[in-house]
């Protein structure tokens, strides 16, 4: 594929994802992962990493290809189109780049504005202390008023450090390209990639952004697994264990009555599934 295969897409949406500082547990780069994954996303167009990464800090892959022959990956920053049922997605994903931010966003959202995306969502994912016996936290922010009132998100009030994924949500914004954020809060007790269950709470969120279900694959069985597998590890250790009922009992207490639209979303993400 090549850039000319950003035009005339069907409906499309955009979904970016960055390894690195807003990616705890690699939640939001393996949910972009996935969508090229079980949609069989092509690739037509990449940002050339010789401007923006240290290859000591982003260091290349080696692989053996089908021959036994070695084949050397760069680490760089790919657009890939999906087709999926409802509408195209174009998945950006790739690591968070060492430099020269200002021209990179540049350079990003100069090929994000080839596919005219209705919508830009930008995912991210960060430590904190939500139990892992729970529902994973799931936030949607925008600065766009239209946005908000839309998909229910709320306005941004954070000040303090950001990573690229901030950085290329002024650039789409600056583009005058709508643009939304989830972020998923993972347990900081369980940081360690993968967490399958809060890659799931992504992609469910993303459908009701795209409009329509997404293939899960067996993300559900591993994500039942991986939940199953941090109370054994927890069971073991009694402090670990009191912890977490701790985070539990104080979750519950601020975890309010679903409301009515937050029941009939998740109806409609049934209804949606059962049909695909």
């Amino acid at each position: 594929m090549s850039e000319a295969d950003l035009r005339n897409l069907r409906d499309p949406m955009l979904v970016m994802a960055f390894s690195g500082w807003s990616d705890a547990a690699q939640s939001a780069s393996e949910a972009a992962d996935h969508i090229v994954s079980q949609y069989d996303g092509q690739v037509a167009a990449s940002i050339d990493p010789n401007e923006y990464y240290d290859f000591q800090s982003s260091r290349p892959m080696v692989s053996l290809d089908n021959d036994g022959e070695r084949v050397i990956s760069w680490p760089s920053t790919e657009i890939v189109v999906c087709h999926l049922p409802m509408r195209d997605v174009v998945v950006v994903r790739g690591p968070e780049p060492n430099f020269r931010w200002p021209s990179f966003a540049a350079a990003l959202s100069a090929l994000i504005t080839i596919a005219e995306p209705e919508l830009v969502i930008v995912l991210g994912a960060l430590l904190s202390e939500s139990p892992h016996s729970r529902p994973v936290p799931i936030s949607l922010s925008s600065g766009d008023v239209a946005v908000r009132e839309r998909y229910g998100a709320e306005r941004s009030t954070y000040e303090g450090p950001t990573g690229i994924h901030g950085i290329m949500v002024q650039a789409c914004q600056i583009s005058g390209i709508p643009t939304v954020s989830v972020w998923a809060a993972c347990p900081h007790y369980v940081a360690s990639p993968p967490n399958p269950k809060a890659t799931l709470a992504i992609l469910s969120r993303l459908e009701d952004l795209l409009g329509g279900p997404i293939d899960l694959g067996d993300l559900a069985a591993r994500a039942e697994l991986w939940e199953r597998s941090v109370d054994d590890l927890a069971a073991d250790d009694p402090d670990v264990a009191e912890y977490i009922a701790n985070l539990e009992s104080a979750s519950d207490a601020r975890e309010p009555e679903p409301s009515g639209d937050a029941i009939a979303a998740e109806f409609q993400r049934y209804l949606r599934r059962r049909d695909q």
